[in-house]
């Protein structure tokens, strides 16, 4: 359950944009209230009105501030929305399963003709989280290097910040662990990462598919923009005895020199900014020694979904991932190729992510107390929850997914 937050005791400088509300537009909150509060009520999230509590069967939304919530919405769209949950104006008894259902019905929740309209109201991305080298730095910094301690307070053992591979669902914490493992060890055996291969990794996590990696006789060379994942890191290898295999760099991807038999990067290309991608992947292609192999692993959106979000300040852009932006599988293929790459496998695990997020909020509103320790307010932590339960959502609905794709040497024709 989310921490009991009221607008009015939000830091103001910490959260602006949480502690005051939008300046006032009568017509386009009325017109926010008609429209959302219809598709609301005719997806049975909403308690019909007069209708005693629970009469609702399925997940549902409690507006503590009606006025509030479809002013922030009429003003800032999904990121009011976000920002009217981060405010305690509203809550849900099943935050997911809502999130589901809107996830479900998000093209069609606004009627077509006000969609096309979406440019002349949705704000911008700000110009100071494109990923330049020196832009890339600040915004890895923003979100990675928060705290190591608030990243292990809601993931396993293992510290891996991806999608896990499960045998069962559901699926138990008790089994993350080694279901990180399984799909560590899957995008080695894609990479063919064996006895003697010359692997690089981009996007370095806390270590652990470099651990796992040089455990198999591998020499590792591993790349990350976060000071507080690499120091960690580095500990992590030192105390495993694997110093002498692999070395961690602060360092960014355009960065990189050398060739390696094997490249493997995970859930990486979603920080990178579509205005870098062909740098991304010419970074791939260049790093790649002849007849090696490159194992990605990437969230994808729908191409068109992709196209509707890329110019827009979404909430994920403001509050979570700065600069970043999900590719869609087209995307994917048309950079690859575009550098040289072909995709010679492509495999989807939406369902394994959703389980993998609802473990993590699980364990993360478990363990409110810990991150209230460590100085985290509880707007931040109902912001926290609403991202996790945002994108467990996006994989329950398929509107995202997450593919395991091996790229090697060779435009397709």
């Amino acid at each position: 359950m989310a921490s009991a937050v009221r607008r009015d005791t939000a830091d103001a400088a910490r959260w602006p944009d949480v502690a005051r509300l939008p300046a006032a537009q009568p017509v386009r909150t009325a017109i926010a209230r008609h429209l959302v509060g219809r598709a609301l009520h005719r997806l049975s999230l909403l308690e019909p009105d007069g209708a005693p509590a629970g009469a609702t069967t399925g997940p549902v939304l409690t507006l503590h501030d009606p006025q509030a919530f479809y002013r922030r919405i009429a003003r800032h769209g999904l990121t009011g929305f976000g920002e009217s949950y981060m405010a305690g104006e509203w809550d849900s008894d099943d935050l997911p399963g809502a999130l589901t259902v809107l996830a479900a019905h998000a093209d069609t929740l606004v009627p077509a003709p006000l969609r096309r309209l979406r440019p002349l109201w949705a704000a911008s991305r700000p110009g100071q989280d494109r990923n330049t080298p020196q832009g890339a730095r600040r915004n890895i910094h923003r979100h990675y290097d928060l705290s190591n301690d608030l990243f292990a307070a809601f993931l396993d053992p293992t510290l891996t910040y991806s999608s896990a591979l499960f045998t069962a669902f559901p699926a138990r914490f008790d089994s993350l662990a080694q279901a990180q493992h399984r799909k560590i060890d899957r995008l080695l055996d894609l990479a063919r990462v064996e006895e003697g291969t010359r692997l690089l990794e981009i996007g370095t996590g806390w270590g652990e598919l470099a651990l796992r990696a040089a455990a198999r006789g591998a020499t590792v060379t591993t790349v990350t923009l976060s000071a507080e994942q690499a120091d960690l890191a580095r500990d992590r290898i030192r105390a495993a005895g694997l110093a002498d295999r692999v070395e961690v760099q602060l360092r960014d991807y355009r960065e990189v020199r050398g060739r390696y038999d094997a490249v493997v990067s995970v859930e990486m290309i979603e920080a990178v900014g579509r205005e870098y991608w062909p740098d991304y992947f010419t970074a791939l292609r260049r790093a790649l020694a002849p007849g090696g192999r490159i194992a990605l692993q990437a969230i994808t959106m729908g191409h068109q979904q992709m196209l509707n979000t890329a110019s827009t300040h979404t909430f994920i852009s403001k509050y979570i991932f700065p600069g970043g932006l999900i590719p869609s599988r087209r995307a994917l293929t048309e950079h690859a190729d575009a550098a040289g790459l072909r995709t010679t496998a492509d495999d989807g695990y939406a369902e394994h992510y959703a389980e993998t997020l609802r473990l993590w909020r699980q364990r993360f509103t478990t363990n409110k107390d810990a991150v209230t320790a460590l100085g985290f307010d509880p707007v931040f932590q109902r912001m926290w929850e609403f991202y996790l339960a945002y994108c467990e959502a996006g994989f329950r609905s398929r509107y995202l997914d997450v593919r395991q794709l091996l790229l090697t040497e060779g435009t397709r024709r």
